[in-house]
Formats: C-alpha cells, structure tokens, sequence
C-alpha cells in the first residue's frame, strides 16, 4: 500500500470529523440548496470540490519536490501544520454563534451554472483553505514509503469524495438541515468543541512525534 495504513485511518476518521462540522463550506452550500433546491446544493458542492482538487494539486507539486529536495522540510512542514491545527482547534472550541455562522433563510432562487461558479470561485479564493490543505494533508504522509506526490493524490481524493458526499447531501436536504442548524444552537456548539478537541490533540500528536 503506498501510504501508511494507521495514518490513512486516522486520516479518514479526522476528515470526516472536519467535514461533518458545520464551516463556511457547508453553509454556503445550505444556502444554494435553501434558494436553489437539490440541484443547486449539488452543484455548488461541486464547485466545491473542484477547487479543492485544485488546492490539493498545488499542495502535492510543491511540497513533494521540496521534501525530496531537502528531507528536513518534510519536519517543519509537519510541526508548522501540527501547530495550524492546534489554533483552528481553539478557535473552534473558542468560537461563538454570531450573525456569520447563520445559514441563509430560504427564497429566491439560484440558477445552476451560478452556483457551481459561486462554489469554486468561494473555496479557491478563500486563503483558509489553501492553508488548511496545506497543513492538513501533510500530517498523513509517509516519507520513508516514497511517491509522495502519489499520497498526496490518495489522500486528497478521499477529502474530496467526503467533502462531495457530505456537503451534497446537505445541499439536497438544505430546507431541514437549515431549519435544525438555526433551532439547535447546542448542538452546533457540541459539535464545534468536539471538532476542535480533535484537531488540538491531532495537531499536538503529529507535531511532537518522530
């Protein structure tokens, strides 16, 4: 297997965490379902996923010909990441429900093509998410197995596929999935501690080993 078994594990757990906790992603793509039903919820997911893809090319070229060019990189990398992901675990824990983190109420409408563009063009220009790539992906490589640049591409097509089947089915079922975000604060905050206990002890783990 070219990547490390007990980190692609830890990887899919950790993804699938992120992915499930309400961020800017997700909202945007609620308020697409919310204005433009199923299809457009469907379609701005794969906005989405587009850029993603695209922030997870960018990251596999530069940081796999820079860890093969000098090793010790792959270290700071990987402690500079850990470190990114301690602080959006305390952000998170830290973060307070305001005005931003409301999904948009339900009216109007969104023609498809809009909301594909408005969900590739929101994720790819959105500099969080070049640095969360960034930070993230490189914690679950394996130097010492080679082809970087191939786990780089294993690891970034689960993101993508969690991220498409996660954000997908909220934006197919925007109408309920808004109306228990906006009813069920408490829970919204469980699960924002929760995410960011998480990503603190996998950002201190990661940082501080090997």
């Amino acid at each position: 297997m070219p990547v490390d078994l007990k980190l692609f594990v830890l990887f899919v757990l950790t993804a699938a965490i992120a992915m499930i906790t309400p961020g800017p992603d997700m909202l945007f793509v609620l308020g697409c379902g919310m204005r433009g039903g199923p299809r457009a919820g469907l379609l701005a997911t794969a906005g989405v996923a587009t850029s993603e893809a695209i922030h997870v090319a960018v990251a596999a070229a530069g940081l796999a010909a820079l860890f093969e060019a000098a090793p010790v990189a792959f270290t700071v990398v990987r402690v500079v990441g850990g470190a990114y992901l301690i602080y959006l675990g305390v952000r998170m824990i830290r973060r307070r429900d305001d005005a931003e983190a409301e999904p948009p109420a339900a009216g109007g409408g969104m023609p498809g093509r809009r909301a594909y563009l408005s969900g590739f063009l929101t994720n790819l220009l959105n500099p969080k998410m070049v640095t969360f790539t960034i930070a993230f992906l490189p914690q679950f490589i394996e130097p010492r197995l080679g082809q970087v640049w191939l786990q780089f591409a294993i690891l970034g097509a689960v993101l993508i596929l969690l991220e498409f089947l996660v954000d997908g089915t909220v934006g197919v079922l925007a109408g309920r999935i808004g109306g228990w975000l906006r009813r069920r604060r408490a829970a919204r905050r469980r699960i924002d501690v929760a995410t960011g206990g998480v990503f603190i002890g996998l950002g201190v783990k990661l940082a501080v080993e090997r």
